[in-house]
């Protein structure tokens, strides 16, 4: 099975997931998940391992227990030792079910971490795959600038000195958010979604020639600043181009590929006297009225087909 060429600390799943160690290894920390799925056992404790992938987190619920508490202690202690050997990062059981001792003892023997969850089996499964979804992600680095506009997530990409951070910093004073300057951090966390960040080290900052670098978060306050956001809209800045066509109707319905994800994209040419934070308020509102069901371009052009329509009809009854 392919895995993720990320990880995730066990021990930091351990901490999110409020899980109760009953037996804890020596190597824990040393412990990576590797694999944003998650395993249910039931095959597996009686005796069948055709298919399955040992690195992923095993979960027990209340219908394992059940099934396996009507075996004989040895026979436990037989299933329990045949999936302990498969080293497996950890078994969790959920609900707060305490652990049968041939659990335990397989466990300690083949340093495998037993944990315990009070949360239920579904629940539990289901926000770890979640969680490990995003940390496990596919990501790319791409030169740009993110910003949240109207709750629209906006990429902004372009040559270096043609205005972004600028544009940026424009509409953050316009009451939008900064999520990410110069490099935006790009996971794939699910077959239609991207999400953006900035990587730690530049996080809130943003660089304006002339003037350096400035801290977004503590000249315009908390409320300027956003850890991540979704990208639902990439626009390429480039500079005006006399002898170039842009599109003028929006009826082209233009897309950017950014790690098999299709995201809707425009291209605004830049030049002195347009203001390109009110362009790309509209620009986010429009976006926002299409994935609604509402395309402002289409509508102008029907309505221009039916005047001509009507027209023709007319003139063919005179």
């Amino acid at each position: 099975m392919e895995h993720s060429l990320y990880t995730v600390p066990l021990t930091s799943l351990i901490s999110e997931f409020n899980l109760e160690t009953v037996y804890a290894p020596e190597h824990l920390g040393d412990i990576k998940i590797v694999t944003d799925d998650v395993n249910r056992p039931g095959l597996q404790l009686a005796g069948f391992f055709d298919y399955f992938d040992a690195s992923r987190l095993q979960v027990i619920g209340k219908v394992e227990t059940t099934f396996i508490g009507k075996f004989t202690p040895e026979r436990r202690r037989v299933s329990f030792e045949k999936l302990m050997n498969k080293r497996i990062p950890a078994l969790i059981l959920s609900r707060g079910i305490e652990p049968f001792p041939e659990c335990a003892e397989m466990a300690a023997s083949h340093g495998v971490p037993l944990l315990v969850s009070q949360e239920s089996t579904s629940y539990l499964i289901s926000a770890m795959i979640a969680s490990l979804k995003v940390s496990l992600a596919q990501r790319i680095t791409r030169h740009g600038v993110l910003v949240e506009v109207y709750g629209e997530g906006v990429l902004l990409l372009g040559d270096s000195g043609v205005g972004k951070s600028e544009t940026a910093i424009e509409l953050v004073k316009r009451g939008h958010r900064l999520i990410a300057d110069d490099a935006v951090e790009i996971k794939k966390v699910s077959a239609k979604s991207l999400v953006g960040s900035a990587p730690e080290m530049i996080r809130h900052y943003i660089e304006l020639r002339g003037i350096g670098v400035v801290d977004v978060r503590r000249i315009f306050g908390m409320g300027a600043v956003k850890p991540t956001e979704k990208i639902d809209l990439i626009i390429n800045l480039e500079l005006w181009d006399e002898s170039k066509h842009y599109d003028r109707m929006g009826l082209d319905e233009m897309t950017t590929a950014v790690l098999g994800v299709h995201v809707p994209s425009l291209t605004v040419p830049v030049k002195p006297g347009r203001n390109l934070a009110v362009i790309i308020e509209v620009a986010a509102m429009n976006n926002r009225h299409k994935k609604l069901g509402y395309n402002a371009a289409k509508e102008f052009n029907d309505r221009v087909n039916r005047y001509f329509e009507e027209q023709e009809q007319f003139i063919n009854n005179s």
